[in-house]
Parts: C-alpha cells; structure tokens; sequence
C-alpha cells in the first residue's frame, strides 16, 4: 500500500506548447506578450473599478469579479509552461499538478457561473430599469460572487479528490501544458466511472445550467427591446448587451469545444488548442472588449490619467 501510495504521488511529465524550434520560439514569445496584455489589461480593470465611485455598482463590481478570475486564470497555467520551457524541465510534482488541478478548474467554474449572474443583471437592467437598484443592489451582488466562488471551489474540490486518489501507473506524461482533467483522466489505470459520473453532474451544474440561465435572459431582453418604440433606446440597450454577450460567446464556445465533445473524438493537439484560447485568448479579450465598448469604464480611465497628470504637474509647480 505504501508503494502504491508513493508511486502515485511521483511528480509528472508536462508535456508543454513549444519545443526548441525557431518557429515554436517565435510562438512563446507572442504568447508571453498575450500573457502580459491579459496581465495588465485585467489589473487596470479592477484598480478602475476600485478607484472610481461612479462605478461602485453591482454590475461593475461583478465584472471586478470576471476580471480576478482572468486574472488569477492566466496565473495559473502560464508561468509553470514559460518556466519549464525556459529551464528545459517539463516536470511538476503531485502536489503542484493537485494545487494547479484545482485553482484552475474552480476559476473556469466560477467564471460559468458568474456571467450567468451578469446575464441576469442585464436583464433587471433593461426589462425592469425602475426596480434595478431593489433587485441588483451591493448585497445582491456580494452574494452572486460568493455564490459563483464557493460552488465552484466545491466542485473543483471534489473533482480533485477524486483525481488524484484515483490509481496512476504507467507512463506519467501529460499531453498538456498543465493539468488538465481531461488529460490526466488518461493516465489512470483503474476504474473511472465515479470520476465519470462527477464530470457528467459538474457538467449539468456549471455549463449547460449557466447556459441555459443566460439564454433565458437574453430571450427576455430581445423581447423587451423589440417592444421599445424608441430607435435610442433600442441602440441603448444593444450596446449594454454587446460586451457580455461577446464575452459569454467567447467562453462558453471554448468549454463546450473543450469539454462537451465526445472521448472518442479528442486528441491532444485539439485539447491543447481550445485550452489556449479559454486560458489565454478569452482572459486577454475579455478586458479588451469591456473596456473599449463600454463608455464608462473609458471615461473612468481617462479620470483617472487625468487626475495623475494634473498630480505630477502639481508637483512639478
């Protein structure tokens, strides 16, 4: 028993992005510039929305929210893949790949549910202006959060135990640049089906629910606007919807991509890519598309240059 235990716990083999091919370098060198935009894009978000009273409402503090997870998502897998490619070493320990294992899927967890949340303050925003600040205020939105964090880390918690008590023998290689439920499901020798019958309800709870919440809301809305008599207010209530509804298009395609496919059909390359694009692109996007079509979050900005610039020159004087 103990041996089984201490070969179970033998650190793993990433397998990685990159090899040292010129092309490939070329390839880690703009996904590190992607990292750092993402990087910097999510903080600016958060320190806006922070610094600024005028936006210290519900929906702006949910989209702080988004931004953390981003934030923290890019943390996750991309500095262990730029550190083992650097050093040459592709290993990480058991304890790294459990810790890695569940940080990142209570983030994407999170994240599903939290953008199901924003639909729905989308909703109370358009379909009833006049009782949005009774039905979104700062406690409704506080518990969203907690909501959106805690039933996440349950999950993840869950899905790790489950994973990492479970039997590995055999090869200990990764096909991925970090650990991936679905690829370290590969390496288990033993029987899956308690793991397979957690994957099916997470599933149900944090995509396909999240999904239908926000289809329902936005059926709601396009009702609501296609019933308003004013060109104005029709063009209003697009350009409230537009970021989000980009963002939830975004990354909801990716993890149904990811995860909705059957076994039989996903190979590692094909892995490998959708989880670039949930783990890097989307994080990258998503400050991106709030922050350039979303006019209060540019006027906070230009408030806030303006206010360091007017403090540097009065220093200056």
């Amino acid at each position: 028993m103990w041996q089984r235990n201490q070969t179970s716990m033998a650190d793993f083999i990433l397998e990685g992005l990159f090899d040292d091919s010129l092309i490939h370098l070329f390839l880690f060198s703009l996904t590190m510039v992607v990292f750092f935009v993402a990087v910097i894009g999510n903080s600016l978000t958060i320190l806006l929305i922070c610094a600024d009273p005028r936006l210290h409402t519900p929906m702006y503090f949910l989209l702080s929210q988004l931004s953390l997870m981003d934030l923290m998502h890019v943390c996750t897998t991309i500095p262990k893949m730029a550190t083992n490619y650097l050093s040459g070493k592709k290993s990480i320990s058991f304890v790294g790949c459990a810790t890695q294992h569940f940080v990142y899927l209570s983030l994407g967890g999170a994240e599903c549910l939290l953008l199901s949340f924003m639909s729905y303050d989308r909703y109370v925003a358009i379909c009833h202006p006049l009782r949005y600040s009774v039905l979104m205020n700062r406690r409704v939105g506080l518990m969203m959060a907690v909501m959106s964090w805690s039933g996440a880390c349950v999950n993840s918690l869950i899905h790790t135990m489950v994973l990492m008590y479970s039997p590995f023998c055999g090869s200990r290689k990764i096909h991925h640049f970090y650990c991936e439920f679905p690829a370290i499901v590969q390496l288990i020798c033993g029987d899956i089906s308690v793991y397979e019958t957690t994957e099916y309800i997470s599933t149900v709870l944090l995509l396909l629910l999240p999904i239908l919440l926000v289809c329902a809301s936005y059926i709601f809305i396009l009702h609501s606007v296609v019933q308003m008599r004013s060109a104005g207010s029709k063009r209003n209530a697009f350009a409230t919807c537009s970021s989000h509804l980009t963002v939830v298009s975004l990354w909801f395609g990716a993890c149904i991509f990811s995860y909705m496919r059957p076994r039989s059909e996903r190979t590692p390359l094909q892995d490998k890519v959708g989880s670039v694009f949930y783990s890097i692109i989307t994080p990258t996007l998503n400050p991106l598309i709030y922050t350039l079509r979303n006019k209060d979050v540019a006027r906070a900005l230009r408030r806030v240059l303006r206010r360091d610039v007017i403090t540097q020159k009065w220093k200056l004087w």
